[in-house]
Protein backbone atom coordinates (compact mmCIF):
# COMPACT_ATOMS: atom_id res chain seq x y z
CA UNK A 1 0.00 0.00 0.00
CA UNK A 2 1.18 3.31 -1.12
CA UNK A 3 0.72 6.11 2.04
CA UNK A 4 1.87 8.83 -0.55
CA UNK A 5 3.89 9.77 2.46
CA UNK A 6 7.39 10.19 -0.02
CA UNK A 7 8.91 13.63 0.30
CA UNK A 8 6.65 14.62 2.81
CA UNK A 9 8.37 16.88 5.86
CA UNK A 10 8.05 15.88 9.06
CA UNK A 11 8.58 16.74 12.78
CA UNK A 12 8.72 13.82 15.69
CA UNK A 13 9.43 15.47 18.97
CA UNK A 14 11.30 13.09 21.94
CA UNK A 15 12.58 11.26 18.32
CA UNK A 16 15.67 9.90 19.57
CA UNK A 17 14.53 6.78 21.65
CA UNK A 18 11.17 4.74 21.94
CA UNK A 19 8.02 4.86 20.35
CA UNK A 20 9.55 8.60 18.44
CA UNK A 21 12.49 6.67 17.39
CA UNK A 22 9.95 3.91 15.91
CA UNK A 23 7.76 6.61 14.27
CA UNK A 24 11.22 8.38 12.81
CA UNK A 25 12.37 5.25 11.20
CA UNK A 26 8.76 4.52 10.07
CA UNK A 27 8.70 7.91 8.31
CA UNK A 28 11.89 7.33 7.26
CA UNK A 29 11.20 4.11 5.51
CA UNK A 30 8.56 5.91 3.71
CA UNK A 31 10.87 8.89 2.25
CA UNK A 32 9.94 11.22 4.77
CA UNK A 33 12.36 14.00 5.01
CA UNK A 34 13.15 13.73 8.90
CA UNK A 35 13.35 16.26 11.82
CA UNK A 36 13.87 14.95 15.09
CA UNK A 37 14.28 16.52 18.44
CA UNK A 38 14.65 15.53 22.14
CA UNK A 39 16.91 17.40 24.99
CA UNK A 40 20.22 14.85 24.76
CA UNK A 41 22.39 15.56 21.98
CA UNK A 42 24.37 12.66 22.06
CA UNK A 43 20.60 10.64 21.73
CA UNK A 44 19.84 12.68 18.66
CA UNK A 45 23.29 12.50 16.88
CA UNK A 46 22.62 8.11 17.49
CA UNK A 47 19.23 7.69 15.91
CA UNK A 48 20.02 10.12 12.78
CA UNK A 49 23.04 8.22 12.30
CA UNK A 50 20.85 5.40 11.99
CA UNK A 51 18.40 6.67 10.04
CA UNK A 52 20.62 7.51 7.53
CA UNK A 53 22.28 4.76 7.16
CA UNK A 54 19.32 2.15 7.01
CA UNK A 55 17.05 4.39 5.01
CA UNK A 56 19.22 7.21 3.07
CA UNK A 57 16.65 9.95 4.15
CA UNK A 58 17.46 13.02 4.98
CA UNK A 59 17.71 13.97 8.88
CA UNK A 60 18.05 17.29 11.33
CA UNK A 61 18.29 16.77 14.58
CA UNK A 62 17.09 19.28 17.44
CA UNK A 63 18.62 19.36 20.69
CA UNK A 64 15.78 21.52 22.86
CA UNK A 65 14.56 20.68 25.69
CA UNK A 66 10.41 21.19 25.01
CA UNK A 67 9.20 22.53 28.28
CA UNK A 68 10.43 25.86 27.47
CA UNK A 69 8.16 27.66 25.73
CA UNK A 70 10.82 29.78 24.44
CA UNK A 71 12.43 26.01 22.73
CA UNK A 72 8.98 25.37 21.36
CA UNK A 73 9.03 28.24 19.08
CA UNK A 74 12.68 28.41 18.34
CA UNK A 75 12.24 25.13 17.22
CA UNK A 76 9.15 25.50 15.09
CA UNK A 77 10.77 27.94 13.41
CA UNK A 78 13.69 26.02 12.79
CA UNK A 79 11.42 23.15 11.12
CA UNK A 80 9.44 25.66 8.61
CA UNK A 81 7.09 24.28 6.72
CA UNK A 82 6.17 21.03 7.61
CA UNK A 83 3.76 18.14 6.44
CA UNK A 84 3.66 16.46 9.42
CA UNK A 85 3.79 17.26 13.16
CA UNK A 86 4.25 13.99 15.64
CA UNK A 87 3.75 15.18 19.25
CA UNK A 88 5.87 12.25 21.42
CA UNK A 89 8.00 13.78 24.11
CA UNK A 90 7.00 13.21 27.55
CA UNK A 91 8.13 12.08 31.00
CA UNK A 92 5.10 12.37 32.94
CA UNK A 93 6.05 11.16 37.06
CA UNK A 94 4.18 8.42 38.59
CA UNK A 95 2.42 8.58 41.99
CA UNK A 96 -0.86 9.67 43.71
CA UNK A 97 -1.60 12.87 44.31
CA UNK A 98 -0.20 13.10 47.88
CA UNK A 99 3.04 11.39 46.30
CA UNK A 100 3.77 14.10 43.46
CA UNK A 101 4.36 18.20 44.42
CA UNK A 102 3.57 20.64 42.91
CA UNK A 103 7.00 20.96 41.03
CA UNK A 104 7.10 17.77 39.83
CA UNK A 105 3.52 18.00 38.46
CA UNK A 106 4.05 21.21 36.61
CA UNK A 107 7.30 19.80 35.19
CA UNK A 108 5.69 16.66 33.73
CA UNK A 109 2.85 18.87 32.18
CA UNK A 110 5.24 21.47 30.82
CA UNK A 111 6.97 19.14 28.66
CA UNK A 112 3.78 17.04 27.59
CA UNK A 113 0.40 18.65 28.06
CA UNK A 114 2.09 22.37 27.24
CA UNK A 115 4.61 21.11 24.99
CA UNK A 116 2.16 19.45 22.88
CA UNK A 117 -0.07 22.40 23.08
CA UNK A 118 2.47 25.11 22.59
CA UNK A 119 3.71 23.08 19.57
CA UNK A 120 1.04 22.15 17.86
CA UNK A 121 0.06 26.25 17.60
CA UNK A 122 2.85 26.67 16.41
CA UNK A 123 3.09 24.33 13.64
CA UNK A 124 -0.83 24.52 12.99
CA UNK A 125 -0.46 28.45 12.18
CA UNK A 126 1.62 27.43 8.84
CA UNK A 127 -0.60 24.24 8.59
CA UNK A 128 -3.65 26.27 8.36
CA UNK A 129 -2.40 29.21 6.32
CA UNK A 130 -1.21 26.46 3.37
CA UNK A 131 -4.38 24.73 4.06
CA UNK A 132 -2.30 21.25 4.22
CA UNK A 133 -1.11 19.55 7.35
CA UNK A 134 -1.34 16.49 9.63
CA UNK A 135 -0.92 16.51 13.27
CA UNK A 136 -0.54 13.15 15.19
CA UNK A 137 -0.16 13.59 19.38
CA UNK A 138 0.63 10.35 20.90
CA UNK A 139 -1.17 10.43 24.17
CA UNK A 140 -1.72 7.23 26.18
CA UNK A 141 -3.97 4.94 27.51
CA UNK A 142 -4.24 6.69 31.13
CA UNK A 143 -6.01 9.47 29.44
CA UNK A 144 -9.38 7.31 29.18
CA UNK A 145 -8.97 4.78 31.92
CA UNK A 146 -8.12 6.95 35.16
CA UNK A 147 -5.56 5.52 37.46
CA UNK A 148 -5.02 7.55 40.75
CA UNK A 149 -1.40 5.82 41.34
CA UNK A 150 -0.54 8.06 38.15
CA UNK A 151 -2.91 10.85 38.56
CA UNK A 152 -0.37 13.26 36.75
CA UNK A 153 -0.41 11.45 33.56
CA UNK A 154 -3.78 10.31 33.84
CA UNK A 155 -4.63 13.71 34.36
CA UNK A 156 -2.50 15.20 31.50
CA UNK A 157 -3.57 12.46 28.97
CA UNK A 158 -7.02 13.52 29.33
CA UNK A 159 -6.73 17.32 28.78
CA UNK A 160 -4.74 16.37 25.56
CA UNK A 161 -7.16 13.57 24.95
CA UNK A 162 -9.85 16.50 24.68
CA UNK A 163 -7.47 19.01 23.12
CA UNK A 164 -7.18 16.72 19.76
CA UNK A 165 -10.57 16.07 19.95
CA UNK A 166 -11.86 19.88 20.18
CA UNK A 167 -8.93 21.21 17.16
CA UNK A 168 -9.41 18.00 14.95
CA UNK A 169 -13.22 19.07 14.30
CA UNK A 170 -12.08 22.26 13.50
CA UNK A 171 -9.43 22.01 11.72
CA UNK A 172 -10.49 19.90 8.73
CA UNK A 173 -11.85 23.51 7.85
CA UNK A 174 -8.72 24.45 6.73
CA UNK A 175 -7.95 21.37 5.31
CA UNK A 176 -5.44 20.13 8.54
CA UNK A 177 -6.25 17.03 10.13
CA UNK A 178 -5.45 16.49 14.36
CA UNK A 179 -5.63 12.87 15.26
CA UNK A 180 -4.60 10.64 18.25
CA UNK A 181 -3.26 6.93 19.11
CA UNK A 182 -3.71 5.95 22.79
CA UNK A 183 -0.74 3.25 23.71
CA UNK A 184 -1.54 1.15 26.40
CA UNK A 185 1.50 -0.63 27.94
CA UNK A 186 4.92 -0.29 25.61
CA UNK A 187 8.14 -1.92 26.37
CA UNK A 188 10.27 1.24 25.68
CA UNK A 189 13.41 2.15 27.30
CA UNK A 190 11.47 4.55 30.06
CA UNK A 191 9.32 1.61 30.87
CA UNK A 192 12.33 -0.47 31.43
CA UNK A 193 13.83 2.20 33.77
CA UNK A 194 10.77 2.47 35.62
CA UNK A 195 11.11 -1.55 36.41
CA UNK A 196 14.44 -0.78 36.92
CA UNK A 197 13.90 1.64 39.20
CA UNK A 198 11.43 -0.53 41.18
CA UNK A 199 13.81 -3.13 41.00
CA UNK A 200 16.35 -1.61 42.99
CA UNK A 201 14.04 -0.51 45.33
CA UNK A 202 12.35 -4.32 46.24
CA UNK A 203 15.02 -6.30 45.45
CA UNK A 204 17.85 -4.85 45.70
CA UNK A 205 19.22 -5.49 42.18
CA UNK A 206 17.89 -3.15 39.31
CA UNK A 207 18.94 -5.66 36.58
CA UNK A 208 15.87 -8.28 37.76
CA UNK A 209 13.12 -5.82 36.41
CA UNK A 210 11.72 -8.76 34.64
CA UNK A 211 10.68 -10.14 37.65
CA UNK A 212 9.03 -6.59 38.40
CA UNK A 213 7.22 -6.76 35.37
CA UNK A 214 6.16 -10.24 35.19
CA UNK A 215 3.36 -10.52 37.05
CA UNK A 216 2.11 -6.99 34.96
CA UNK A 217 3.26 -9.13 31.85
CA UNK A 218 1.12 -12.03 32.56
CA UNK A 219 -2.01 -9.98 32.68
CA UNK A 220 -1.84 -8.17 29.04
CA UNK A 221 -3.24 -9.03 26.45
CA UNK A 222 -0.85 -11.68 24.30
CA UNK A 223 1.23 -11.63 27.46
CA UNK A 224 3.22 -8.60 26.06
CA UNK A 225 3.63 -5.47 26.13
CA UNK A 226 3.27 -3.72 22.72
CA UNK A 227 6.63 -3.41 20.60
CA UNK A 228 7.31 0.59 19.56
CA UNK A 229 7.03 -0.31 16.52
CA UNK A 230 3.66 -1.29 16.66
CA UNK A 231 2.70 2.07 17.57
CA UNK A 232 4.34 3.70 15.50
CA UNK A 233 2.74 1.83 12.30
CA UNK A 234 -0.44 3.15 13.11
CA UNK A 235 0.99 6.56 13.55
CA UNK A 236 2.89 6.43 9.89
CA UNK A 237 -0.73 5.21 8.69
CA UNK A 238 -2.54 7.97 10.59
CA UNK A 239 -0.53 10.86 9.18
CA UNK A 240 -0.84 9.25 5.34
CA UNK A 241 -3.33 9.81 2.67
CA UNK A 242 -5.09 6.60 3.33
CA UNK A 243 -6.36 8.07 6.80
CA UNK A 244 -7.75 11.52 4.75
CA UNK A 245 -10.91 11.13 6.15
CA UNK A 246 -9.67 10.89 9.95
CA UNK A 247 -9.83 13.59 12.49
CA UNK A 248 -10.82 14.31 15.99
CA UNK A 249 -10.41 10.77 16.58
CA UNK A 250 -7.75 9.41 19.25
CA UNK A 251 -7.26 5.31 18.21
CA UNK A 252 -6.77 3.26 21.35
CA UNK A 253 -3.52 0.63 20.85
CA UNK A 254 -3.49 -1.41 23.79
CA UNK A 255 -4.99 -5.44 22.25
CA UNK A 256 -8.40 -4.75 23.93
CA UNK A 257 -6.61 -4.27 27.56
CA UNK A 258 -8.71 -1.16 28.39
CA UNK A 259 -11.85 -3.36 28.39
CA UNK A 260 -10.32 -6.46 30.44
CA UNK A 261 -10.47 -6.68 34.53
CA UNK A 262 -7.79 -3.93 36.01
CA UNK A 263 -4.60 -5.88 36.95
CA UNK A 264 -2.64 -2.98 38.75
Amino acid sequence: MDLELRGKIVLITGGSKGIGLACAKGFAAEGCRVHIAARSVAALEQARASLVKDYGVEVTCHPYDLSVTENVIALAHECGDLDILVNCAGAIPHGRIDQVDDERWRKGWDLKVFGFINLTREVYAGMKERKSGVVVNVIGLAGERHRSGYIVGTSGNAALIAFTRALGAESVDFGVRVVGINPGRVLTDRQIDHHMENAQKQLGDSSRWREIMAPIVEGLPFKRAAHPEECADLVTFLASARASYISATVVTIDAGQSLRPRIN
